[in-house]
């Protein structure tokens, strides 16, 4: 039976590969469509709807649009009147909204509540877009004089890696090339028609070339268009939402455990800060195992996978030992065995990831949750991982200064 915990009623994605102003469509136009495929996949009428929460990290920069809240109430007409909010916190923008709308179910202020993150970032060139991504660094300390900033700054962190442990760029090419080989099976993936040979994971110049030190081309996630959304419910809430179909409330998918932490804004500031730690990121560690306590799990042995940020290969290599799937600094071992693989030990972004599914930044951490929910109800189609009960959600914004983890099963597990 539905017990502790928020739970996750279904949700949506968009096709990661559209270009919404290519086709004469704003955000208003996307935040409707997910809302709307929501609503119809988790079976919940918009009049259910009790609070609504927004991710959003960038529209006043690429589209002029802000008070996307208000956006939120124009996808449905049951919506008028509804108290919704916008929250930005880069990269992590949506899972602040999930945030935001635990803590109202918790509080017992509402049972039903209505999370979308969207962002809406092919505008033109892929130069501009890195430009306006700058905005989630600290500017200008960070960004004069930078071209593109966002792989400066986690060069930085595989430089830490390098010094502190060495590390061998084919672990990072071997990352790339297994979610965009995942995001072939994936429907909704921005990248599942691209086709690569295995020289665009190598160190070759031509077919992939540097962008920043020791990250080239593949290492980097793409620009992408894109919303997800999520219908979330108290206990209460569940228990009735699933004897109003005629189920059992216990496969219901629930988040049991989050983790939240800001660390210092700048990367530099970071690393000096974790010198002392056999973690590069300890900050982030943190949300981890406060997310593993609170879902009373021991570590990450609990888990039958993860989702996790990859906005760089770089960044899916320091959660790996951050997560305890290895020792600090031996992320290579869990790549080397294929421990990381759909069919491994701990499957990691079975989704592929943000480096294959894209990276709308507002929405990854939304879109991440739902996919870890549907694996739990083993609803996942061609990216399901056989048995999957439970599993992590890792998402963090800017040079991993916002970190959220969440941990989901169902009622039913042990």
């Amino acid at each position: 039976m539905a017990g502790q915990g928020v739970f996750v009623l279904g949700g949506a994605q968009t096709d990661f590969s559209r270009v919404w102003t290519r086709e004469g469509l704003d955000a208003a136009d996307l935040i409707r469509e997910v809302v709307q495929d929501a609503l119809g996949a988790a079976r919940v009428d918009a009049g259910d709807v009790q609070v609504g929460h927004v991710g959003n990290f960038a529209g006043e920069l690429y589209l002029g649009q802000g008070h996307l809240g208000g956006l939120l109430v124009e996808a449905d007409p049951a919506f008028a009147g509804m108290p919704t909010s916008r929250h930005e916190a880069a990269c992590a923008s949506g899972s602040m909204a999930v945030l935001a709308a635990m803590a109202d179910i918790e509080a017992g202020r509402y049972d039903v509540a209505l999370v979308v993150g969207a962002e809406i970032m092919r505008i033109g060139r892929g130069a501009e877009s890195q430009r306006l991504l700058a905005a989630g660094a600290w500017v200008p300390r960070e960004t004069e004089g930078v071209e593109f900033p966002w792989p400066h700054q986690f060069n930085s962190v595989a430089m830490e890696y390098d010094r502190r442990y060495g590390l061998d760029h084919r672990y990072l090419g071997a990352i790339a090339a297994n979610n965009l080989a995942n995001a072939r099976q994936n429907p909704l993936a921005q990248t599942r028609n691209w086709t690569f040979d295995d020289r665009a994971f190598a160190e070759d110049d031509e077919a992939n070339p540097t962008m920043a030190g020791l990250l080239r081309r593949q290492d980097c996630s793409p620009i992408t268009d894109g919303g997800a959304a999520v219908v979330l419910a108290s206990g209460t809430a569940a228990r009735e939402w699933a004897a109003r179909r005629g189920r059992s409330s216990d496969g219901i998918p629930r988040i049991s455990g989050w983790g939240h932490t800001t660390s210092r804004m700048a990367v530099a500031d970071k690393l000096t800060d974790a010198a002392d730690s056999p973690y590069v990121a300890p900050h982030l560690r943190r949300a981890i195992v406060d997310a593993f306590d609170r879902a009373r799990i021991p570590d990450a042995a609990a888990l039958d996978l993860i989702e996790l940020h990859d906005c760089f290969s770089i960044s899916e290599y320091l959660m790996i030992d951050h997560f305890g799937l290895t020792d600090p600094g031996e992320s290579w071992r869990a790549v080397d065995s294929g421990a990381i693989a759909r069919d491994g030990k701990w499957p990691i972004n079975p989704s592929g990831g943000l480096l294959g599914v894209g990276h709308p930044v507002g929405a990854s951490g939304v879109r991440m949750l739902l996919d870890v929910a549907r694996q739990v109800e083993d609803a996942a189609g061609d990216c399901q991982v056989p048995g999957a009960q439970r599993g992590a959600v890792l998402n963090m914004g800017g040079s991993m200064t916002t970190t959220a983890c969440f941990v989901v099963d169902t009622d039913g597990v042990a």
